[in-house]
């Protein structure tokens, strides 16, 4: 049988005064997750700077800058992929909201940048959309990247299903006003599309926008793993054995109508 992948979710608060310390907040986790047998550990969304929509230019740094290039050294240190986060820029006036993957011997795995910008906040306003999907292997196992809006668009999970991808990592900086959103959304995702999807939130800060509530859900959507409001770093197990069972005791991916959807799209 496939072997397991051990994740970790660093359910962290966002936007320190200094990004000295998120650092090292990034380091000390790594290398906890390491410690306890994890492949991979995958952080918040823009949890160096904190989450906002109207971050300027200058906040931002091009792929392969000082943020990526500090994760990269992290990774290869602690032997674990890391998820992390940066405000992609060097593409035209705006920055992306860009996930980047760095392999543990510290090279970039892959990079995603959100497709779904958050409009009610005018995340639109500030920054350019992705317009790619973002597949890598960890350890055996295929996974892909949505950031938090993403959530709300079934349309990008199933594309990921039809990928290949056994597990969907989504790094988010989701408000506690919307948790329940968040709460059923996540494990909606994962049994529709039969595979894994784990949800890594901001931690509860000052200022009570966020209280964490990461989760981890199996091709069932059962919940694995959930996490509290604070800081804390959450394991997960992923057995890819597990998603291709999944999808032969009801396989609902192979029922689809690709061909039909798109006729009943066009006479609308």
């Amino acid at each position: 049988a496939a072997a397991m992948t051990e994740i970790a979710l660093a359910q962290v608060a966002g936007g320190r005064e200094n990004r000295p310390a998120m650092l090292g907040v990034v380091d000390r986790m790594a290398k906890e997750a390491a410690t306890a047998g994890a492949s991979l550990i995958c952080f918040p969304e823009q949890f160096v700077t904190g989450w906002s929509p109207k971050i300027p230019n200058e906040a931002g740094e091009p792929l392969g800058g000082p943020l990526t290039t500090t994760f990269g050294e992290i990774a290869e240190k602690n032997g674990i992929a890391i998820v992390g986060s940066i405000i992609e820029t060097g593409q035209g006036d705006r920055p992306k909201n860009t996930v980047v993957v760095l392999g543990p011997d510290g090279d970039i795995l892959a990079t995603y940048a959100k497709i779904h910008l958050f409009s009610p906040g005018r995340e639109d306003c500030n920054y350019t959309a992705g317009d790619h999907i973002a597949t890598f292997v960890v350890d055996g196992t295929t996974f892909g990247l949505a950031v938090c809006y993403d959530l709300r668009f079934p349309e990008l999970f199933r594309i990921y299903a039809l990928a290949g991808v056994e597990c969907v990592l989504v790094p988010a900086a989701w408000p506690c006003c919307r948790i329940h959103h968040w709460e059923i959304l996540l494990p909606a995702r994962a049994l529709e599309n039969r595979y894994y999807v784990a949800g890594v939130n901001t931690a509860q800060g000052p200022d009570g926008t966020y209280c964490g509530r990461s989760l981890a859900t199996d091709p069932d959507g059962t919940v694995i793993a959930r996490g509290g409001e604070g800081e804390e770093l959450l394991m997960a197990r992923i057995d890819p054995t597990k998603v291709h069972e999944s999808r032969l005791s009801l396989p609902s991916l192979s029922d689809r109508k690709s061909d039909l959807y798109q006729r009943l799209l066009s006479k609308l």
